[in-house]
Parts: C-alpha cells; sequence; structure tokens
C-alpha cells in the first residue's frame, strides 16, 4: 500500500465522525455485516461484523470457520486534537466581525492553527418528524481563518509568547454579514432546513491537503497523521488477514485525546461488551469467555515521537525512533504505555519473521511524556499488550509529519500480527505459530 492511500483516508476523515463512517463504508464494501449494540448479536463461524458506539467508534471482527480460543486486536483512535464550536458559536465584534467562539478538544499546538484555511465539519441531530436522526457535517470548504496579530502590536510573539484561547484563537467567519450562517451553512451541509437542525458537535479542521517531499520524496505531511495513521493501516492489515484459531479484531475509539473516559472510548465498556457479546453468541459460557479473553492479545496502536532534527537533546540516548526506521514499540516503567517484556518479546519475533524493522522508544527520565489506550483498555478487557506507533515529527500540530516508507511497514507488521497464532501455553508462556 503507498502513501497515497492513506492521505486519501485522511481527506474522507475531518472529523472522528467521518473516519468511523469511511471504516464502515470500507468494510461494507468488503462484505461485513452491520451489528445493532440494541440487538441480539446474530455471528457465526466464518462471520465479518462490525458494530458502532456514538458513530465515532467502530469495531469489527472477523471469525474463523473453526474453532478459536481468543481473540487478537489492534486498537487506534479516531480522534485529533482541534477546536470545537461552542452551543452559541457566533459572536459579533464592533458590528463589523463574526467570529466563533470555540474551546480546545485536546492538547494541540496552537501557533500551528493560525493564518491557514479551516474547514467545519462534524455531526448534526436532525429532526425527521418524530425522530432524531444523525447526519454527517461538512462544509466542504475554506470556511474560517485564525488570524495572527501583527508583530508590529505584539511584540513578544518570538520570544514565548503565551497564547490564550479564549482570546488569541477565535476564527474569523466573516463580516456582518456571515450572522447566522453557521446554523445555514450546517443545514446545506447535511441537506435539512435549519429549522429542523436540532443540536450539532462540529469542529475546525486543517483543510491543507496532504504532501510527499524531500529530497527523494521520504516524508509527507498531512493533518491528523496522529492518529489516523494507525487507524489507516491497521485497518488495511484487518483486511488482509484470514485468522485461524482465533477472532481478529479492528478496534477505533473516540476521545483518546481527551483521556478516553466517554461511553465510546477506551475507558467505557464498548470493547468488553462487543468482545463478550461475540463469545457469547458464538456458543461460548460465561467462564470460556473470561478464559478466551486472558489468552487473547491486544496492539494499542498509537503514534510515536520520532528525534527532531533541532532537538535531539529532547530525546532519550538509546531508547529513540526516527521516521522510516520501522515501527516503534514504546516502552514506560509507569505504565503510560502497556509494553512489557512479555508482549515485547511477542511482538519482537512476530515482526522478525515478517521481515520488519523496529525501533524502541523510551522518553528521557526527566521529561514527561503522554500516553494512550492501551492501559485505558487493560482496565476493562485485560491481555496481554504491547503500545506500538510509527515515527513522526510535530505531533499534535495541525500539520504534522511522518515517513513513507512506515506506512508499509505498519501494514505488513500487523497483517503478520492478524495471521499469527499467539497462544498462550500458561501464565508467563507463550508460543506463536
Amino acid at each position: 500500500m503507498s502513501v497515497s492511500g492513506f492521505l486519501d483516508f485522511v481527506g474522507r476523515s475531518p472529523s472522528a465522525f467521518h473516519a468511523a463512517s469511511h471504516v464502515c463504508d470500507v468494510l461494507r464494501s468488503q462484505g461485513f455485516s452491520e451489528l445493532s449494540e440494541r440487538e441480539p448479536f446474530a455471528l457465526k463461524p466464518g462471520g465479518r461484523v462490525f458494530v458502532t458506539r456514538n458513530r465515532s467508534s467502530v469495531i469489527a471482527l472477523t471469525v474463523p470457520k473453526g474453532a478459536f480460543s481468543h481473540f487478537q486486536l489492534v486498537a487506534s483512535h479516531s480522534d485529533s486534537p482541534t477546536f470545537k464550536l461552542k452551543k452559541h458559536a457566533e459572536d459579533i465584534v464592533l458590528a463589523q466581525y463574526v467570529r466563533l467562539n470555540v474551546e480546545r478538544y485536546g492538547g494541540m499546538i496552537m501557533s500551528t492553527w493560525f493564518d491557514r484555511p479551516l474547514g467545519i465539519a462534524g455531526r448534526a441531530l436532525v429532526r425527521e418528524g418524530s425522530r432524531l436522526v444523525t447526519r454527517l457535517v461538512d462544509w466542504g470548504r475554506d470556511a474560517v481563518v485564525i488570524p495572527s496579530m501583527p508583530i508590529h502590536f505584539n511584540r513578544d510573539v518570538n520570544d514565548g509568547y503565551a497564547f490564550n484561547a479564549q482570546v488569541d484563537l477565535l476564527p474569523l467567519l466573516g463580516d456582518a454579514r456571515a450572522a447566522g450562517a453557521v446554523l445555514a451553512e450546517t443545514a446545506r451541509a447535511c441537506g435539512a432546513a435549519p429549522e429542523d437542525v436540532a443540536s450539532s458537535d462540529l469542529f475546525l479542521y486543517n483543510r491543507m491537503p496532504g504532501s510527499v517531499w524531500g529530497a527523494n520524496g521520504e516524508y509527507f505531511s498531512a493533518p491528523r497523521i496522529d492518529d489516523l495513521e494507525c487507524a489507516y493501516t491497521s485497518l488495511m492489515a484487518f483486511l488482509a488477514a484470514v485468522p485461524s484459531g482465533h477472532v481478529n479484531v479492528y478496534a477505533l475509539l473516540d476521545n483518546e485525546e481527551v483521556g478516553s473516559g466517554t461511553k465510546q472510548g477506551a475507558d467505557s465498556s464498548f470493547l468488553s461488551d462487543v468482545l463478550c457479546r461475540a463469545a457469547s453468541a458464538l456458543g461460548m459460557s460465561a467462564d470460556e469467555t473470561r478464559a478466551a479473553l486472558c489468552a487473547s492479545f491486544m496492539v494499542s496502536a498509537d503514534n510515536a515521537h520520532a528525534v527532531h532534527p533541532n532537538h535531539p537533546e529532547k530525546y532519550d540516548a538509546g531508547d529513540r525512533a526516527y521516521m522510516n526506521g520501522g515501527v516503534v514499540v514504546k516502552h514506560n516503567a509507569n505504565q503510560k504505555y502497556t509494553t512489557d517484556a512479555v508482549s515485547c518479546a511477542v511482538f519482537a519475533k512476530i515482526c522478525a519473521d515478517a521481515g520488519v524493522p523496529i525501533q524502541h522508544f523510551s522518553n528521557r527520565s526527566d521529561l514527561l511524556g503522554g500516553s494512550t489506550l492501551g492501559n485505558i483498555a487493560n482496565t476493562h478487557v485485560s491481555m496481554n499488550t504491547v503500545d506500538i506507533g510509527l515515527g513522526q515529527l510535530a505531533m499534535h500540530s495541525a500539520y504534522e509529519t511522518a515517513g513513507v516508507d512506515d506506512v508499509t511497514h505498519m501494514i505488513r507488521a500487523l497483517t503478520a500480527f492478524y495471521t499469527s497464532q499467539i497462544a498462550t501455553l500458561r501464565d508467563g508462556e507463550i508460543e506463536i505459530r
């Protein structure tokens, strides 16, 4: 798979709702059937199914035709740092401008959002008689800009200026004639009358297209690389793999960037509900289901930090990663990442057998790092888990950078993971076939 497939995926995913919807479209095109959480699961050996929650999280399963003993799953997330429109978004300033009142979603690099074309996308709830129906929203055009202050009036901007999200980061929608445009444009985008739009979740997104660059075309930049790169590569691997002796699971979960503590996040019942209900539908007892979960293996896939060429001193001297250097296995003594000796050894062997290079990442001991969804999901469905990602620069910028070769590296690694049989013989003893 080339990087062009991923850049197309990004272009179709301006919000978490769009990313999940596009994944569902791809699954349907490959013969997957949709299940509903509000109905009993109809699942048989050889089944290929998926289920959504909140229209922003998706879990898909491929079931082998024969018996199975456990699940092998890859989990990534659908959301990225951005700005969300508040309920009363329009603000008229000096009777001349209409700006939007927004708040931060996640921990973005705020300065990267200035002076670039931004779109507005998300979802709306539309009245259809007595029903409220979810519809995707994408204005589909350059809608707003967050203008910088001129250096003439902000002489400190290059000397560590502290941006104020409520003052500096409010986007300009238009002149005084733009009053009422948010509702009108949202209604147009979802094909509804303005009076039928009951509510919405709308976000800004960077409209700049992805670009492959470098002396030899070795890098690419795009919005939302974290974590759509793992969402895309794990989906490609999931579709390519045929399971034997285990159920393959693709999990795309929302709200990682704000802690996962939602009904559709990693800190919800979604993953455990789906796995337990699937096992029950396939004839497992409650005790057999618990045994299957205990024998399962999870790959928590969320991108990693590549060494910045201008600041190598910020990275650990031994455990550091580079773009195009292969899949990154992430380690943290305080379990911000779940990798341990067991999960590292299992994943490293799978990659070695598949000829995929791996790297290892740890933060400097005197610098705090981030966390991800693996350790959170493990509190609900406990199993051996490895945290991995692909090396990238400018994580949480509005426009991030990664390595072209790593797209292929990750697809090959996860395809090998999905097709391997990871058998837990006893606690601390695992056979990989």
